[in-house]
């Protein structure tokens, strides 16, 4: 997937830089086992409400929680954590039908006065949860004194029938296609390998490609909720699970309790529009660092943008032996923007490539990618390209997108080429149609879900979060804002935030709408 630049709009990124396996996240033990059904998919109607009431095969279920285990991939988190299977509908619309198992791992509350379950979803779409949870409990420890922390790989991740469309050898041989093609032959071969992607996707998915779905995995989640014992939703949904969450609150309003969401994706943007407000954003990541380390923006972009033209034409030596491509070296600049923090690891990395040595960016895009140092990728970015394609129903043709590239590259030299034509590759001849041009959030009769959005996200641009208010509803939606660097607020650094979501969560205390945090 690595041929791929369409980026994770998820925390698993900066958890990555802070020193997780890149191997494990997404990838899970059990990925591809227990499918039954490989025939071919159909497409559904993100519309059709399911039959009301669930069979008491589901609704009644008992958790079999216990000590997690490790996997192939990663070792077993410590003794606080337990593991379980939840049953689900493979296809809401006949509840009663086949199922499959979504993993859920929890730590209960270490106080007294128990809340109740706070489910997580840090975002991708395509993040674990299961393997993200231990990582990020920390962050969240005054939470876990009230709250049981609770989370799951979505249907189609990880180890919940996680989708592996691609081997470690063909992902790899995806890394020589150009992903900006100059010429005839380079665009014939960039649609090639999306169709030849789908096709895969389709040959190991089977029905369920066609059941993975926002949709789908906010009506898991209610399922969830039920099965916990909770009477309402307690949610932290971070980066892509702020739409999650917004379509659960449109679909289950009633349900609603405490939801943060944090690095808000714009719920009004269609496919376009999201490629845009990601290279707005990343852009303006990059003309922040910039600005950190003496350089003026335009020329500091500039720099970069020849200095991936060179490698577009002759790609970088390696200490691995493998080369720096122009797509990797993107990618391995993507990565650190995500954290503050990690602009120093920019700033060597950039050194290096411009004295020839594409090591560094290399192993930046390898963290991103999920590649450890074996060859073996996760399935994260997998995934991610398998639930948007499915909810994605915009579909530029390739004539389209040229006419929007001078568009993109206007917005940013560095990154604007590459999100332009992935408008076109991303779900280029996909075999499942996409549902919706935007998501359905608005949810009217809702308590206050409050909205927190950082002006230095590069991932989710902060603008998106007042539109997530807006489409809530009137009285629905309370916009926190961070004037902060990075993707997302809560544990970045600002006591002005963690105390107000802590007071929402814990003590039902509701934020004037508009507060500020600088």
């Amino acid at each position: 997937m690595s041929r791929c630049v369409r980026w994770t709009a998820a925390v698993a990124a900066a958890v990555l830089l802070a020193g997780c396996s890149s191997g494990s996240s997404g990838s899970g033990g059990d990925e591809g086992k227990g499918r039954s059904d490989r025939s071919d998919p159909a497409s559904t109607s993100p519309t059709a409400a399911p039959p009301s009431g669930l069979p008491s095969s589901l609704t009644s279920q008992r958790l079999d929680w216990a000590r997690c285990k490790a996997t192939s991939n990663s070792p077993a988190p410590g003794g606080d954590w337990q593991c379980a299977t939840l049953k689900v509908p493979l296809d809401w619309s006949r509840p009663g039908g086949q199922t499959i198992g979504l993993a859920l791992i929890r730590a209960k509350a270490t106080g007294g006065h128990r809340i109740g379950s706070l489910l997580f979803n840090f975002g991708g779409p395509g993040g674990s949860g299961v393997a993200a949870m231990p990582s990020y409990s920390s962050t969240v420890s005054a939470l876990r004194e009230r709250y049981d922390l609770v989370s799951w790989d979505p249907r189609g991740v990880g180890a919940s029938e996680g989708v592996r469309c691609r081997s470690d050898r063909q992902i790899q041989a995806a890394e020589t296609i150009d992903a900006t093609p100059d010429t005839p032959a380079e665009e014939q071969a960039y649609f090639q390998d999306a169709a030849d992607f789908g096709k895969g996707c389709q040959k190991t998915a089977g029905k369920l490609l066609a059941h993975v779905s926002t949709t789908d995995t906010a009506r898991d989640m209610d399922l969830i909720r039920q099965v916990l014992g909770d009477a309402k939703m307690h949610y932290f949904g971070i980066s892509y699970g702020t739409e999650l969450g917004g379509v659960y609150a449109h679909l289950f309003p009633k349900h609603v309790g405490p939801l943060v969401l944090d690095a808000v994706v714009d719920p009004t943007a269609d496919s376009v529009g999201h490629a845009l407000n990601q290279t707005k954003g990343f852009q303006r990541a990059l003309d922040d660092y910039l600005k950190s380390t003496g350089q003026d923006p335009k020329r500091g972009s500039q720099k970069i943008a020849d200095l991936l033209k060179r490698m577009d034409a002759k790609p970088l030596p390696t200490s691995s032996g493998r080369k720096l491509t122009q797509t990797l070296a993107v990618t391995g600049i993507v990565l650190p923007l995500y954290s503050k923090d990690s602009w120093p690891t920019l700033t060597s990395a950039l050194t290096a490539a411009e004295q020839g040595d594409g090591s560094k960016l290399l192993s930046l895009a390898d963290a991103y990618n999920a590649r450890d140092t074996s060859g073996h990728y996760g399935t994260t970015t997998q995934a991610q390209r398998v639930i948007s394609c499915l909810d994605d129903k915009q579909r530029p043709t390739p004539a389209q997108t040229k006419k929007l590239l001078a568009e993109f590259e206007k917005v940013s030299p560095v990154f604007g080429d590459f999100m332009g034509w992935d408008t076109a590759g991303w779900c280029h001849d996909w075999p499942v149609a996409g549902q919706y041009d935007t998501p359905e959030v608005s949810a009217s009769g809702a308590a206050p879900i409050l909205v927190v959005g950082n002006t230095g996200d590069p991932a989710t641009p902060y603008e998106g979060a007042r539109k997530m208010v807006d489409e809530l509803g009137k009285g629905v939606g309370v916009e926190l804002t961070w004037k902060g660097e990075g993707h997302g607020a809560y544990g970045s650094g600002s006591d002005c935030v963690d105390s107000t979501v802590n007071a929402y969560l814990l003590k039902g205390t509701v934020p004037k709408d508009g507060k500020v945090c600088s």
